[in-house]
């Protein structure tokens, strides 16, 4: 009977699925597709990107459009309960920049929504943002250090600026010149990838 048992353990282990690992991403329009069909937006290449590698992983877009670190923050103790994830992807500031937020707030939200996350026992991959350079040079340094600053304190691993390579290029942005276009979209993933793949291989995601 006690072996019958054993059998009959092992078999439920072994037909059991592994456990989905859920990457959350928090952002604002730039990780929302904004100007296209959400399907073509950098999030959801990942999610096609990770689905084609591995099964056993889901991500979680709940950026929005406007979003700033106060809304996330605000936001991110329910996402957490919700979702549970292994893997917290934050990109946000870039509408605190655009509207002027003084910058010991949007470093304190940032420093909270790392926190939250982290006592969640969720990994947190930090996604840093450049300012356009009419804002004047000083509040735009001060700004883009948040990001390094932030990942140095707490250890994190960091993608400098998530429109590193198309920030520059007209044919990538939309009119507004603040927003990728969807020829853009799998740029800003590789740009993503470069810090998440290691991650994700090094942790077993």
């Amino acid at each position: 009977m006690r072996y019958l048992v054993s059998c009959l353990l092992l078999l439920f282990v072994c037909v059991t699925p592994l456990q989905a690992k859920t990457l959350l991403v928090v952002g604002d329009s730039l990780s929302a597709a904004y100007g296209m069909p959400q399907s073509d937006g950098w999030v959801s290449l990942l999610e096609q990107e990770l689905k084609q590698r591995d099964s056993h992983r889901r991500v979680i877009n709940a950026s929005i459009s406007g979003e700033t670190s106060s809304g996330g923050l605000s936001r991110l103790p329910r996402l957490l309960q919700d979702y549970r994830p292994d893997l917290v992807l934050l990109e946000l500031g870039a509408n605190d920049g655009l509207r002027g937020t003084p910058l010991s707030i949007l470093e304190q939200n940032l420093r909270q929504m790392i926190e939250l996350s982290q006592a969640a026992d969720a990994q947190v991959l930090l996604i840093g943002i450049r300012l356009p350079p009419n804002y004047g040079p000083q509040y735009t340094e001060r700004f883009y250090q948040i990001y390094p600053q932030l990942a140095e304190e707490f250890g994190l691993p960091l993608v400098p600026f998530l429109l590193e390579s198309v920030a520059t290029d007209l044919r990538l942005m939309q009119r507004d010149g603040l927003h990728p276009n969807r020829d853009a979209q799998p740029i800003l993933l590789q740009t993503v990838w470069k810090q998440l793949g290691p991650l994700l291989e090094k942790e077993g995601f």
